[in-house]
Parts: C-alpha cells; structure tokens; sequence
C-alpha cells in the first residue's frame, strides 16, 4: 500500500514536471514568436537606411569645436547581430506598439550632412531625440522636424549646426525639453558658422506661446541679437532657461526671475544684457543663477535670502555695486560664489562665515576695504579664495595655511606680509592653484622659485611681478608635473627654467618682460602639449637649433615682440593662429611655412623688422580666418599681392614702411569686414581706390607718401562711397584738382553725433592677446603716432575747441561725434559738425597738392 501510494506521487510529479517543462517552451516559443514583432519592418528599414546618411568619424581630440566627450558609434553595431531593432544601441521602442519612440544617439561619431530628406523625419512616433555632440559639418537644421509632432525632447546641442533655426521648430508644441545650444571653447568657432534666428523678436515671442509645456530651453551660442520679449515671463513650466552667448540686448524682464518652479537661469556672456535683480519671494525655487559678464547693475537686495535653494550665485564681470548684503549669510546650501569684477564697497559681511557648503569665494576687482575677511577661515569645505584687487589692508593671517581643502588662491602683494620668502607655501600641499600678483614688491632679495616645489598638485602657477630666482633650479629639481599654466612675467628671470624640460603636461607659458639672453632652448619646442608661449620683451637673439618645423609640435600662439632677434624666424607650428614677432631684428624672405598648414592664421604680426623679398602669395590661400595683418617698417618689394579673395574676415592691413610697387590689388573689394587699410611710405603708383567704396566698415584709409595721382573725386560728382570712413590720409602724393564745394557733406560716419556716451571702440580689441591698430598720421608737418593708450576729449573739452584745428584721438578707438582726422596736405582737423560745414560747406573750394 505504501509502495503503491509511492509509485501513484512519483507518478504525479513526472506529469507536473513534464506539464511544467512543456508550459516553459511555449511560453518561450511564444516570446520567441513575438520578439520580431516587436520591431516593425518599416521601423528597422528606416533606422537602416538612416544608419547610411552618415559616415562613422570619431572627433579629432585637438579639435578645438568638438568638446572633450566621450563618443563611440552606437548606429555602427546596427543590424549585427540582431534583426530587432527595438534592441539596437540607443534605441527604445514602445512595448506595445513596436515603434521607435526614442533614439538617443548623442556622442555617436556621427558625420555629414544633416539632409532635409533624411530618413529620420519618417520616425514620426518619436516622443525623444538626442543628437547632441555629433558634426553634422555645419548643415542647417531641416524644417522638416516639424514632422515629428510627438517630440517632447529635442536635443541637438554641439552638433556643428549653423544658419536660421527653423520657425518649423516651434509647431512642436509637446516639447518639454529643447536645447539647440553650440559647445564654445577657447578659440570659438566664427559667428556664421554658429546657429541664428531670423526675425528675433517675432520668434521669441511665438515660442513663447507655442511651447506652453517647455520646462527646459537651452539656446546658448545662438545668435539672437534681440530683446527678451515680456510673453517669457509667462512661460509658468519652466525650469532652466539657458541663454548664454547670445548677444541679447535690452532690459531682461524680471518677472522672469520669479516664475515658481524656475530652478536654473543662465545668462552668461551678454554684454549688452541690462537689468536689475528683483524683490525675490520666499516660495522661490532658484538654484543656480548666473549673470556673468552681463551690463546688469543696482544693488544684490536684502531679498536674496530668500532663495533658500541656491546653490551657485555668479554676477561677476557686471555693474553690481553697493555693499554685499549679510543676507547672503542665509544661503545655506550656497556652494559657489562669484561677485568678481563689479563695484562692490564695505567689508565682506562676517554672515558669509555661515556658508558651511561654500566651496568657491570670489571677490576680487572690487572696491571691497577692511582687512582680510577672518571669517572664510572657518569654512572647512572651502577650495577657492579670489580676494586680488581690492582695497584690503593687513596681512593673511596664517591660519590661513590649516584649511587643507584649498586648491586655489589669489591674493595681491599687500597682503604677503606672513608669507614674505613663501617659506610657508609648502603648508598649501592641496594648492593646484596659485596666483600672487604684485606692482611693486619689496624684499630683501629675490624668491627662490625652489619653494614653489613642494606643492605636487600646481596645475597653475601665477607670480607676475614677483621677483624670483632660478639659480638653484637643476635637472633633478622636483617640481609638479602637472603644470598647464604657468605666468611668470615680470620676475627678472635671467634664463629659462630647467624644470620646464619635463613639463609634458605645459599648455601655456608666459615669460614676458623679463631678462632672459641668448638663445631660446630647441627642447622648448618639444613641448608637445604646448600651445601658448609668450617670450616677448626680453634680451633673447636666437634659436638654438633647426629653424624647420618641429615635429608633434602644436604652438598656435607664438609672442617674441621686442627682443634682440637676427637672422631668419622659426616657426615651429605651420597652422600656427597667432605670430607676434614685431620689434626685432628678423632678416630673410618672410617664411612660405607660413602657408603650409591645415588650417588659416588669425593673426601675423612681422613689423618693425629686416625682412626682405616679396609677400608670400601663397598667404592668399589661407586667408579664411585672418583678421590682421601687420607687415609695417620692413624691406619688402614687389608688389601688394592680389590675394585676398578669401579674407572677409581681414580687418586690418598695414604693408607702411615697405618698398612696394605696382597698384592697390582688386581683390581688397572681398575684405568685407576691412577696417584699417594703411599703405603709407611705398611706390605705390595709382589712382586713387575708388574701388574700395563698396568696403562697408573701412574707417581708416592711409596712402601718404606714394606716387598716387589723378583726381580724389569722380569728375561726374557721383559720391565715392566710404560710408564708415573716419580717418583718412592722403599727403605727400601727386593728387590733382579742386576739391567740390559738398565734398565732406556725405561722410556721415566723419560728422556722427549718435551714441555719444558710448564707450571707445578700438580696433583690433578682440583677439584677446592685447593686440591693437595704430597708424601715423601728419599734423602740419608733425607725425602723430595713434595708440590705443590715448584717452577721447569730453563733450565739454570739443565745445571749447570747436572754433581751432585740433587732434583729438583714442588709438583708433572712435566714440562717433568725437574724432575725426583728415589729412591733405598738412591739415587734420577735429570738429562738430555744424562748424566743419561752416568751414568746408557749399561755398569754400580748397585744392590738393
């Protein structure tokens, strides 16, 4: 009986096992059945043929648009090893359906063109697109993305897209997220290769009332140039609003400010950007706000204590002033900090002392007085200090040394009374930055740069003015090797630093205005990593070594201006971006290595040299990203090349001081953004360049002491055009004729009164090297050298003046109504302009010599 129970149970669990094995293979028969389906065919034909639109480039690391990401080809594995697409690498399919409804494919290596027929827009069920960090080679955006109506996400920032964003864009009305934003580095790519917006006003104003449910905007680097209309304040969803670089203008609407659930406002980087911080509500949700380099002004009010939730506060580089409130003290969570280079007075509140997350601290470039804010010292978590250009008094207190998380700290010189010899500096063992500035600092003698040595984490390392010594620095030295940035200008260094040969990580190396001799060390361009090297105003007479180009070299900005050079240049990079080697005394045919490499020059500064030969025609195919070219006081023959069919960016031409022949080349008229042409002291044998009129920004056009003849005015009394004309100089040519009575009535630009409060605008300020225009001009027989260092006359100063031939001048810098220098003959005058038509109007006649 027991035996036939056993055998019954037994019996009964191989059927239960079998039934069970069996409902296991269905149910995977099933899924096995099923999986196929849930890819749709057309679904997987469309990601295939999308897969074929573009080939598979991972980014050049040395790059400088492509950001420093991670990217592997997600689409290149597609259709391997499975037919599903629902499984294929960024990629996800509604469960359901079967159709794609997300492709995120950000970082993918994707390269080409982003085609308006592209296979993409038949995905019509997608609700997300994640394009960002591809190169889709500077392609607009297709209108054609208003075809996918269920986008909530849109995502196609650092993509290498340019031109109008589609107004297309804005019928996507489900989008919560969208960021159409360009990744910007140190050497930005130019403005028409970055996306814009046509008609700003109009379509700010239309996103605004379409993309009611947009939590996240991100247009940064987009070219707007437009107000922020009001209607933003109104969008009630949104959480991060992102517009930095966008070249916004006007008053920022405050009510922006305080939309409830807005967490994140971004508006760096919009010099034009006026407006003023509100009466913030306790109910705010801020957690970041940031307003750097912005023309926003007025005081941080009591209020600011009411964003309980703000994490990083930045207003540097604006027009805040009044004191700092001691409701900052309030901002528990605060974690950055950065009230830079405004006009903040009174002493730091002692309430920043509750800032207990505070990790960055930056005042400095303000008037801020008191003595040093003790109070930071007892903020543990502190890694920053900023407190250089202030109006401090005493010394650092040297508990200053126990806060072992600082990694960066700048002071000024007045406040290195405990640390004078930097005996000390070995305490900083976290620093990996280090920035002592000084005007005038005092010691007994010279500090022994080997103190700088025990700190193994410097990554820059920053003592302009400081004097130091380099005696005892050897080979066996044991200095960081972590430096990228090290500045060392002004400190009486009388030979270059041993410790520099192992410096494999060094980007940027300044060296300027010290008292190294000799010869520049041929290790030092080896260098591989480095990119800047700035050995100007020094003693130093040549190259140690070959004169070729150094191989796995990559120096894009070279500075040798004012030393004791002979002989021929080195140029060691051949796409180098910026040459400066003006002041010297550099022999030889200007190198054709200069034509060589991959990529245009920005910058070529060889003035004030001994070169001789002709200029190298060869520049003309490397023309694209030239901005100035300043050849001035050499031996150069020959004639001016007609070579700058490709330089629209070229703004300023000086070839003066030559002995060049020949006539002003044709293609000058494709110099679209030409603002200083200066041939002065050649051969120049010309009529003269009536055809240059078309130039709409020329302003200064000087062609003194050539053989220039025939009439300065067509004989049909047509205007010869230079709308923006201001400087002109034609003496000691062969001009003939009578000037007409109305000659000077059409230069506007010459007799503006607009915008008379505006600031100076120099010529040649943006290239971020220091590098500015200048040009000589006659006075009644004197040479007048403008430099950018020259200051404008007051309104008040012209209107004593306006009744005398004067000189009134700012290197070029131009405050319309303000300067003014014509030059026939001897005469330069500066005038208002109802006295100059007074002067010059419809009734006087001058002649020419």
């Amino acid at each position: 009986m027991i035996g036939s129970n056993y055998s019954s149970s037994f019996s009964f669990f191989l059927r239960t096992i079998v039934l069970l094995l069996f409902s296991i293979s269905n149910v995977f028969s099933t899924f096995a059945f099923l999986t196929p389906d849930m890819c749709h065919p057309d679904q997987r034909d469309v990601l295939l043929q999308l897969k074929t639109e573009f080939k598979i480039q991972k980014p050049d690391e040395l790059d400088d648009y492509s950001m420093n990401v991670t990217s592997y080809p997600k689409t290149e594995s597609w259709g391997n090893r499975s037919t599903d697409c629902c499984n294929w690498d960024g990629v996800t399919c509604n469960t359901e359906s079967g159709k794609v409804i997300r492709l995120e494919l950000s970082c993918s290596c994707l390269h080409g063109q982003l085609e308006p027929n592209s296979s993409l827009f038949s995905l019509k069920h997608l609700t997300s697109l994640n394009l960002a960090f591809n190169n889709f080679t500077f392609s607009p955006i297709p209108a054609k993305f208003s075809n996918l109506m269920l986008l909530e996400t849109l995502n196609l920032s650092g993509s290498s897209l340019k031109g109008h964003i589609p107004r297309e864009i804005l019928q996507l009305t489900n989008l919560v997220s969208l960021d159409l934003s360009s990744y910007v580095s140190i050497y930005s790519p130019p403005s028409s290769l970055l996306l814009s917006i046509e008609n700003p006003p109009l379509f700010l104003r239309l996103l605004a009332q379409n993309l009611r449910n947009l939590r996240a905007l991100d247009l940064s680097s987009v070219n707007i140039s437009s107000e922020i209309p009001h209607e933003f304040s109104y969008m009630l969803s949104l959480r991060s609003l992102h517009l930095e670089r966008c070249s916004l203008v006007g008053e920022f609407p405050s009510g922006l400010f305080m939309i409830p659930s807005l967490q994140s406002i971004i508006l760096d980087n919009n010099p034009d950007l006026r407006g003023s911080l509100p009466i913030f509500h306790r109910n705010n949700c801020l957690q970041v706000l940031r307003l750097w380099e912005t023309s926003f002004s007025g005081i941080i009010p009591d209020s600011i204590g009411n964003l309980k939730n703000l994490a990083s506060l930045t207003l540097a580089d604006s027009n805040f002033s009044g004191r700092i409130p001691s409701s900052l003290g309030e901002l528990s969570n605060l974690s950055s900090l950065s009230l830079s280079s405004n006009h903040f007075t009174g002493e730091v509140p002692s309430s920043i002392g509750n800032l207990k997350q505070l990790i960055s601290f930056d005042v400095d470039y303000n008037q801020l007085t008191g003595s040093f804010p003790s109070v930071l010292l007892n903020l543990t978590k502190l890694r920053s200090i900023y407190l250089d250009s202030n109006h401090f008094t005493g010394a650092v207190p040297s508990s200053l040394l126990q806060i072992s998380s600082l990694t960066r700290l700048e002071l000024d010189d007045y406040q290195l009374s405990d640390l004078v010899g930097f005996e000390n500096v070995s305490l900083f063992s976290n620093l990996q930055v280090l920035y002592f500035t000084s005007n005038n600092f005092r010691v007994s003698s010279a500090v022994d740069l080997n103190v700088f040595s025990s700190l193994k984490q410097l990554v820059m390392l920053d003592l302009p003015g400081i004097p130091l010594s380099t005696e005892n620095i050897t080979s066996d030295s044991d200095f960081s090797s972590n430096f990228m940035y090290l500045r060392l200008s002004g400190c009486n260094i009388t030979e270059f630093p041993e410790f520099l040969r192992d410096q494999r990580n060094l980007r940027h190396l300044y060296l300027s205005n010290n008292n190294i001799k000799g010869q520049v060390p041929d290790w030092l361009w080896r260098q591989q990593a480095l990119q800047s090297l700035d050995l100007s105003h020094n003693s130093l007479s040549g190259f140690d070594g070959s004169l070729k180009a150094v191989p796995g070299s990559h120096i894009e900005m070279l500075d040798l201006r004012s030393n004791a050079f002979q002989g021929r240049i080195l140029i060691p990079y051949t796409s180098i971006n910026y040459l400066f080697a003006s002041s010297n005394n550099f022999t030889g045919e200007i190198p054709r290595s200069l034509c060589g490499g991959q990529s245009s020059p920005t910058l070529i500064d060889l003035s004030n040299n001994n070169f001789d030969g002709t200029i190298p025609q060869c520049l003309g195919a490397h023309m694209s990203s030239l901005t100035d070219l300043n050849l001035r006081n050499n031996s150069l023959s020959g004639s001016l090349p007609d070579m700058f069919t490709q330089a629209s960016k070229l703004r300023s031409i000086d070839v003066s001081h030559n002995q060049l022949e020949g006539k002003i080349p044709a293609s000058l008229t494709a110099c679209s953004s030409l603002e200083v042409l200066n041939v002065e002291s050649n051969k120049i044998n010309d009529t003269f360049p009536f055809l240059l009129n078309s130039l709409q920004k020329l302003q200064v056009l000087v062609l003194r002491s050539n053989k220039f003849h025939g009439m300065l005015h067509h004989s049909d009394g047509v205007w010869f055009g230079f709308p923006q004309l201001k400087i002109i100089d034609v003496s000691h040519n062969e001009f003939l004729g009578t000037l007409p009575s109305d000659y000077f009535l059409n230069w506007t630009a010459i007799s503006s009164n607009e915008d008379k409060d505006r600031q100076p605008h120099y010529i040649g300020d943006s290239n971020g090297y220091g590098y500015y225009t200048s040009v000589v001009l006659m006075n009644k027989g004197v040479s007048m050298a403008m430099e950018q260092s020259e200051s404008p006359v007051s309104s008040k100063e012209k209107e004593e003046k306006e009744e005398s031939f004067c000189w009134v001048a700012a290197g070029l810098g131009f405050a319309p109504g303000v300067v003014f220098g014509f030059t026939i003959g001897y005469i330069v005058v500066s005038y208002k302009h109802e006295w100059f038509i007074k002067t010059f109007g419809r009734n006087k006649k001058r002649g020419t010599r």
